[in-house]
């Protein structure tokens, strides 16, 4: 085995958009979101998205808050690229805001960017002084019948990180 370090040189790595390395600011920062084309059309597909290791700053403190951010949507004519929003995500990282507003600040800005039928996001935030906190919100195309359908069945049967099932289909 050679002593030779196998890191790739800067030549080696790849030069188009999506692959281009660009400065990553770890305060808020929503321009950093990127839509690509949805080629899926109107096929219904549920799009799950899992950040495991999510960070922002408690405003009070100013003490690093970890969560598992749940992005749940249904797209129209966009996706979200995922290394935009890892980026975007990593934008939190020196942000101080309560748990509430960032999951709200996401489903929005998120919204904004790939104008999705409906849009879900769950954060279960970590337990600070014995109270975890997991804060929900969505999104509806007002135009949409069936994603405001959707908007409201999800909200009236949700529990904490989860929804409630419906009684009639459990036996």
């Amino acid at each position: 085995m050679s002593d030779q370090s196998q890191t790739r040189r800067s030549e080696d790595l790849p030069s188009q958009s999506l692959g281009t390395r660009r400065e990553t600011p770890f305060t808020y920062t929503p321009s950093l979101l990127e839509a690509i084309a949805y080629t899926g059309g109107g096929s219904g597909s549920w799009v799950s998205l899992n950040a495991l290791r999510f960070t922002s700053l408690c405003p009070v403190t100013g003490q690093p808050d970890w969560a598992e951010i749940t992005i749940n949507f249904l797209p129209k004519e966009k996706l979200i690229e995922s290394k935009a929003l890892k980026e975007y995500l990593g934008s939190f990282r020196m942000h101080g805001d309560f748990h509430e507003d960032v999951i709200r600040i996401i489903c929005d800005d998120l919204a904004a960017c790939i104008a999705p039928r409906y849009i879900e996001v769950l954060g279960h935030f970590d337990s600070r002084g014995s109270v975890a906190i997991w804060p929900y919100a969505q999104y509806a195309d007002a135009n949409d019948q069936q994603a405001q359908a959707l908007r409201e069945h999800r909200f009236l049967n949700y529990s904490p990180g989860c929804w409630a099932a419906d009684p009639r289909t459990v036996r």
